[in-house]
């Protein structure tokens, strides 16, 4: 991406629009569920989380993940379309297979819950208003263990945003 980036202006402004909405909706989603997300061996989680951005779809952490690769690439312009395309299916494709196991984990878990939150709440595309449910238990809304969770991706989207940058700059000397 950073060798065949052609960043203008307008791919800037909005490809990085569109990054930073992914990552604030990751900020959000981290704020509510913690340093859970980041597991990497298999599904777990001690709360089924309906609150926050989980109130609207429930993969809220791939679809911010997804906005911010997309974005990116939408920022560089490096092979325009082709690689915000190719991204996208490839992230789509992986979300997709990973989120079958993680509800196979959680219908286990929580049983009856999970299955009236996944009848009302969908996979990757935002429902209009927040789902409800005063009888699961919810952990506390956390932004300072949501930051701390984010910090290695905020890095990263930082170090990202500046090679873009600099190589606009380069660029447009």
């Amino acid at each position: 991406m950073i060798y065949f980036a052609q960043p203008t202006v307008t791919s800037l402004v909005a490809g990085f629009g569109i990054a930073l909405l992914g990552e604030l909706i990751r900020y959000w989603g981290v704020s509510w569920a913690g340093s859970e997300t980041r597991t990497t061996g298999g599904a777990g989680g001690t709360f089924l989380i309906i609150n926050g951005p989980f109130g609207y779809l429930r993969n809220p952490l791939y679809v911010g993940n997804i906005l911010m690769y997309v974005g990116i690439g939408i920022a560089s312009m490096s092979l325009f379309p082709y690689l915000q395309i190719i991204t996208f299916i490839f992230f789509a494709l992986q979300y997709y297979f990973i989120v079958i196991g993680e509800e196979k984990f959680l219908r286990t878990k929580f049983g009856n819950n999970y299955d009236d939150y996944c009848t009302n709440v969908p996979r990757f595309f935002p429902r209009l208003s927040a789902y409800k449910n005063n009888n699961i238990e919810q952990p506390v809304l956390n932004p300072k263990a949501g930051f701390r969770s984010e910090r290695r991706t905020l890095q990263a989207f930082s170090l990202v945003t500046l090679l873009i940058l600099i190589i606009w700059f380069i660029k447009n000397q």
